[in-house]
């Protein structure tokens, strides 16, 4: 996986950011100015008397007799509508204000401010002579001007979450191990999705991005990507959400459309977007008894819809590899088929981005027949490789251009990272049929031990370091939250996707596959202490680690502590620390996931028990009030945390699939048979027959990994 920027909008020229940052200010100043004009006016007791406000009826009818029912009761429970229209004194920054506006502002013959929410008009207010009206208008901007003079909008505020338990089972004790009952665990994982999606579905539907504070959506194109509905398809199926999943394909069938001039980044369009598609093709047909629909069965109109539409995406999508190098450009444009180089870093793409594509490409070549998908995507791979890199460590950007690394910056961070996954998961897609992925996940491996793999200080927990200046510079003791995926993948590697216990018993299992096992356990406890350093106990964005001068080398002794106390002076909190600017939690679902693989591969139940408290962090510290959902943090490390009122849609199509699929029975989605993308779509295992095979090879190599020239 990698940094979030789906549309290239970091990479906009100057002229173009600061378009954007100008409008937005503009509207941000005119919303807290509309916000202190009534806050004035509701303290000096000139405001209007609240009125009932229509809604209209959301889609999903809650059901009395569904598990949802308890989180659909608080979430309306707590709305002006069952108050009869009185304003919580939670209801945020705005709470209140959109009704008096209506009344100061409009007549009775004008559209209400949000027409599919539209307010109720006090006749009182209509019949008010208009001196009275600009007294009161007068005195509020009176007010206005001399907060604005004394800074009141100097900067955004983000909104403060409450972090009042919304469900009773969040404070109600609870067995825990194997005495737990974990499919009831289970569907309290579903309720938090469709109290999500319900509340996407009422304020967003369609649209790309959902702010579940404000309650709002936004594009990233004109006509909208389905960025969260495609996303979340499939987490939809698997929780046999059958009226979800209609409302959705109903949408992806009738509305959405990619012959549009945008232009989009080549890697979050594959991995969420067509990864999003091609999984739901595979389990609508591979799990027909999941959210069963008619329109998908054999012989049906739309029995292929989600395949079509992929096709037609990945047509868009691959001419972003037509570059004089085979390495696709960051960006493509969807309606011209035309590739296009990143704005930054001397137009190089991330190394990571161009080597996460292959899953899905080879998947749709496999479905198809179009053997050019399969030759674009494995391009890449032998560009990659024959830049000879040394000990299986690559540069995080590279040319499409010229297929050459830029710069020596070497990390399992972002850019960096899911390089390493797809190794290993190309190996395991093709039933174990292309060897030399595994060769280079393995070189890879040896490489992470022998330069990134270090000690803390004073505990001795294990961690991945980064080269920013390349493996002759110094090693920084800086780990993303996004490293914590290695974890599940070392455990992965290690045994095919069998049990450990399984694996232990195969002829081919080593010495080598125990002591990656034994670095899958240690790292996993380093990521499970990011969330248990944290006030929220949500990890965040970056951390940092006390390490020796000069680094201990792997392998060196060191007895991390086997749990982490909770005293806030506990010995083992001074091997971690966040900086100010990285407390900010995005839902990300890196250490759900490496939990998800652990369970399932060594049968240890605290990974479980692990999951579940951090499920339960979720749960407390980023639901919205108000029915909104849950937004990622703005801070995470401060009670109650600030929230920065964005859902990303990884939250639906990764970490709460990945909790999903921590608590459910192992034979949902078999380790063995499935590989699942860096946005958790899965695609099933299969055999490369005659039209598909590895059309290159590596080049010979010392014993450091570079070619032997």
């Amino acid at each position: 996986m990698n940094v979030r920027d789906p549309f290239g909008l970091h990479r906009k020229s100057a002229l173009s950011i600061l378009k954007t940052t100008a409008s937005r200010a503009a509207v941000d100043f005119t919303e807290r100015a509309v916000e202190a004009s009534f806050n004035a006016i509701e303290r000096s007791k000139q405001a209007v008397d609240d009125f009932d406000m229509s809604f209209s009826v959301p889609k999903n009818v809650p059901s009395f007799s569904n598990p949802q029912r308890l989180v659909e009761d608080h979430a309306w429970g707590s709305t002006a509508v069952a108050r009869g229209g009185k304003a919580s004194k939670n209801a945020g920054i705005l709470g209140g204000v959109q009704d008096r506006v209506g009344g100061l502002f409009d007549d009775k013959n004008t559209l209400p401010m949000y027409k599919d929410k539209p307010y109720a008009y006090p006749a009182s207010q209509r019949a008010r002579p208009i001196w009275r009206r600009k007294r009161a208008i007068g005195f509020a901007l009176l007010l206005l001007l001399l907060l604005y003079y004394f800074g009141a909008f100097g900067r955004h505020r983000d909104a403060i979450a409450t972090s009042v338990p919304m469900w009773a089972w969040l404070t109600a004790s609870s067995e825990s191990g194997k005495t737990a009952d974990w499919l009831k665990r289970r569907e309290h994982v579903v309720e938090a999705f469709t109290l999500s999606w319900d509340s996407y579905e009422r304020y967003a539907w369609g649209f790309d991005e959902y702010h579940p504070v404000s309650k709002k959506g936004e594009q990233m194109a004109p006509q909208g990507m389905g960025w969260i509905i495609v996303d979340a398809l499939d987490t939809m199926m698997l929780m046999n959400l059958t009226s979800r999943v209609h409302h959705a394909r109903e949408w992806i069938s009738n509305t959405l459309s990619y012959e549009q001039d945008q232009d989009v980044s080549t890697f979050e369009t594959t991995i969420r977007m067509l990864g999003g598609l091609l999984s739901a093709h595979y389990l609508s047909n591979e799990f027909p008894d999941l959210a069963p629909l008619a329109e998908d069965d054999p012989g049906a109109p739309g029995e292929d819809l989600y395949l079509e539409k992929a096709k037609d995406l990945g047509d868009r999508l691959v001419s972003a590899f037509d570059s004089p190098s085979g390495v696709p450009y960051a960006s493509v444009n969807l309606g011209k088929y035309e590739g296009i180089p990143a704005h930054d870093e001397g137009g190089a793409s991330s190394t990571a981005e161009t080597t996460t594509l292959q899953l899905e490409f080879k998947y749709l070549a496999k479905l198809t027949g179009e053997k050019y998908f399969w030759d674009k995507a494995e391009k890449v791979m032998e560009v990659v490789d024959n830049n000879g890199v040394e000990d299986g460590l690559v540069p995080i950007y590279i040319y499409a251009t010229e297929g050459h690394f830029r710069g020596n910056n070497i990390r399992l961070g972002s850019r960096g990272d899911s390089y390493y996954e797809y190794l290993i998961k190309q190996y395991l897609q093709t039933n174990k049929q292309e060897p030399v992925y595994l060769e280079m996940w393995d070189e890879s491996l040896r490489g992470v031990r022998k330069h990134l793999v270090t000690y803390t200080e004073p505990s001795g927990f294990t961690i991945i370091g980064e080269r920013p200046d390349g493996l002759k510079g110094s090693l920084s003791p800086k780990m993303d939250h996004l490293v914590c995926f290695m974890p599940g993948t070392i455990a992965l590697a290690a045994t095919g996707g069998l049990t450990e216990a399984e694996a232990k018993k195969l002829p081919t299992w080593t010495k080598k596959n125990e002591a990656d096992m034994d670095l899958a356990r240690e790292l996993m406890q380093t990521c499970w202490g990011m969330y248990k350093w944290m006030a929220t106990g949500l990890a965040a964005e970056i951390t940092y680690f006390h390490i020796a001068n000069p680094p201990l080398p792997e392998g060196a002794p060191h007895h991390p502590p086997a749990e982490f106390d909770a005293d806030p002076e506990a010995e083992w909190r001074k091997d971690y620390s966040v900086h100010a600017m990285d407390t900010h939690n995005l839902q990300r679902p890196e250490t759900v996931e490496s939990l998800f693989y652990m369970w399932r591969i060594t049968g240890d139940v605290k990974y479980r028990e692990w999951g579940w408290e951090m499920f339960k962090s979720f749960m407390n510290h980023t639901a919205v009030p108000e029915g909104g959902g849950f937004s990622s943090l703005s801070n995470a490390n401060k009670v109650p945390p600030v929230m920065r009122d964005n859902m990303e849609s990884f939250w639906l199509a990764e970490t709460l699939k990945y909790f999903y699929l921590l608590f459910s029975p192992n034979d949902l989605l078999p380790l063995d048979k499935i590989v699942i993308n860096t946005e958790a779509h899965a695609f099933p295992r299969f055999d490369m027959g005659q039209l598909f095979s590895t059309g290159w090879k590596r080049k010979p190599r010392d014993a450091d990994g570079k070619i032997i020239k």
